[in-house]
């Protein structure tokens, strides 16, 4: 295929992934209305079904097809993994509302990520070196070895996982409004006025803007990384890339990271994690200026210390994102995982997207001069390279750690919102409520308490009562 039909399929299919990551938070949500949500579960029927569809991922490794087939059979398995993704984000909150047995879940869950990233490469690694690179033999079998692996992997998840009980009254309440008649169009307003209630959640509005801010920044710096090398230093790709390995450290750090985000919670970890980051740019900066004779042994040292805090950055953010929809049910009394899985999926399919294209952009055509496979780059072209590296990058994570500084959510935070959201669910009055336990829930919701529990007054939690 030419690289134009080979561009359009990604671009096809970014948009179609995103409009189906936001579809799906909203309808595993509320797929207990449906007999086979609460037969198999409102998020786990999707892995259940997910599992044997995983080995589309096969189709996509035969050669000699046309574009039509590349193009639906790229749609489709994108549609497969954002039908199994969004469900599992959410299964860390369904099935723990302890702070410290989430974290180990979601520690468990970031530690076998990091080991599927290094196969990842690891394999095709080796499949090149015995068959070449060049022969499409060696995609298929890597392909199928996936596919098999992402089967089984997913059926585990299945087998292994369970969702927090739906009282009789929740239950029936959504089934009856199964039976209330909706045309299309209210029904995708209603979903994307769901989208947009997310943003009211101060917790998740920080957490959010920490989250994809930092993470355009590592993309950023990935984008750049190869050329810093080659261009800025007169080095190799081969040099870049022994560097960039040294991000294996996530591996052993996912343990250490968890342990940490419960003794210091995670503000504490996302201020480590972008100080060592800017620390290790300024680092680069100055690598650059000075061309120190030990080259490589000082580029090691940074390097090693900046996936530290990179590894990091990628850790902490899915181990928060499990407490939101408790922040979330203390506003609108409501379970919502799958609507802010599918906005932070979303935001993150985004930001990657469009990261990669400024960074390509401003290179090209910012008045870089940056000409794509040149042995040598013009001297504003290397600046340019430096700009976006050093202030760029620099810039957004420094945006993440003065957000950092005002995110309240910890272990002891989260601990009096669940409390709360128990006592209201009990029967409690809004009149009786701590003074320190209001202080809490209004800093990390950012509403008035009198507005919280949606909006409920004790007039209307003692006729609940009553009933």
């Amino acid at each position: 295929m030419t690289p134009v039909q080979g561009a359009s399929i990604i671009a096809i299919a970014r948009i179609v992934d995103a409009v189906v990551s936001l579809f799906m938070g909203s309808f595993s949500d509320n797929f207990l209305k449906f007999k086979l949500g609460r037969k198999f579960g409102r998020r786990r029927f999707f892995l259940l079904i997910g599992s044997p569809l995983m080995l589309v991922y096969v189709l996509l490794w035969t050669s000699g097809m046309n574009y039509l087939y590349y193009l639906l059979t790229y749609l489709a398995f994108e549609i497969i993994a954002a039908m199994v993704l969004i469900p599992w984000e959410t299964l860390p909150s369904e099935m723990k509302t302890d702070f410290n047995k989430r974290t180990k879940l979601s520690t468990a869950r970031m530690f076998i990520s990091g080991l599927g990233t290094f196969l990842a490469t690891f394999i095709p690694g080796q499949l090149f070196s015995i068959l070449g690179q060049d022969n499409s033999l060696a995609f298929f079998i890597n392909g199928a070895f996936f596919a098999v692996v992402f089967a089984i992997c997913v059926y585990i998840s299945f087998r292994s996982t369970w969702e927090r009980e739906v009282s009789p009254e929740e239950l029936q309440l959504l089934i009856s409004q199964k039976k209330e008649r909706k045309n299309g169009l209210k029904v995708v307003i209603q979903m994307f006025v769901d989208f947009a209630s997310t943003f009211r959640v101060k917790s998740f509005r920080k957490h959010l803007l920490i989250y994809i801010c930092s993470m355009t920044a590592k993309d950023a710096f990935n984008a750049v990384f190869v050329f810093f090398c080659v261009y800025a230093l007169n080095s190799t790709s081969t040099v870049a890339a022994n560097l960039l390995s040294f991000s294996i450290i996530g591996l052993p750090g996912a343990i250490l990271y968890g342990f940490l985000m419960i003794k210091i919670g995670p503000a504490n970890l996302f201020k480590i994690s972008y100080s060592t980051m800017i620390l290790c740019l300024l680092g680069y900066g100055a690598v650059y200026l000075y061309h120190p004779s030990n080259l490589i042994l000082v580029l090691g040292v940074i390097s090693f210390l900046y996936q530290i805090g990179r590894s990091m950055l990628e850790f902490v953010p899915w181990n928060v994102f499990p407490f939101i929809p408790d922040v979330d049910e203390m506003i609108t009394t409501k379970r919502r995982e799958g609507i802010f899985a599918s906005v932070m999926t979303f935001f993150r399919k985004s930001s990657v997207a469009l990261a990669t294209f400024l960074v390509g952009a401003i290179l090209e055509k910012g008045g870089g001069g940056f000409v794509q496979g040149s042995a040598t780059q013009p001297q504003s072209a290397v600046d340019t390279i430096m700009y976006i590296m050093i202030i760029g990058v620099g810039l957004l994570l420094f945006i993440s750690l003065i957000a950092a500084f005002t995110f309240k959510l910890n272990k002891e935070t989260h601990g009096i919102l669940v409390e709360e959201i128990e006592r209201l669910k009990n029967n409690g009055l809004k009149k009786d409520v701590d003074p320190k336990t209001k202080k809490v829930v209004e800093s990390l919701t950012g509403y008035s308490y009198e507005k919280l529990w949606g909006g409920k007054t004790d007039e209307d939690l003692t006729q609940v009562k009553i009933n």
